[in-house]
């Protein structure tokens, strides 16, 4: 598991440069207004996964039915993720497109999402082989770690 949350701090840090540089400083999303409100309603809905998946993954065990519930929560960012490849090239139209470096990030935050996902699957199982619960996971989680996650979860709760 691990693996995992090392994969996923690497995919908030990439979201983090993402958010930050491509859609507030370069495109400046937030000041198009009504033109960039469906991919910025996507990026909220992204945000609430990611901050579910980063403050409860290092602790929280989602055992029987909730692992489907964590199932269908880690689909549904791939379904909003392939939303928004649409939608933003609509936005971006008026700006040119969606720039070169933010579709490569974006390529790079799919194949580690990818990996996450791939390292994460045996846990599902094994969690979903479990008593229906929401439970204290027992397995130790480096520190920093756990702390860079909930810092995170905080981030794209905000």
């Amino acid at each position: 598991m691990t693996t995992v949350l090392l994969l996923l701090a690497v995919q908030g840090a990439l979201g983090a440069f993402d958010t930050l540089y491509y859609h507030e400083w370069r495109a400046r999303l937030p000041a198009l207004g009504p033109s960039a409100r469906d991919e910025l309603r996507l990026h909220a809905a992204r945000d609430f996964s990611y901050a579910i998946l980063f403050g409860t993954l290092p602790s929280v065990a989602w055992q029987g039915l909730w692992a489907v519930v964590l199932a269908a929560l880690l689909l549904e960012e791939i379904v909003i993720t392939l939303a928004d490849f649409v939608v933003e090239d609509r936005v971006r139209r008026p700006l040119g497109g969606v720039y070169p470096g933010e579709r490569v990030t974006h390529a790079v935050m799919g194949l580690i999402y990818g990996a996450a996902l791939a390292n994460l699957v045996p846990v599902l199982a094994e969690w979903w082989a479990a008593p229906t619960a929401i439970s204290a996971r027992h397995e130790p989680v480096p520190g920093v770690l756990r702390w860079l996650l909930g810092l995170m979860a905080v981030g794209v709760a905000l």
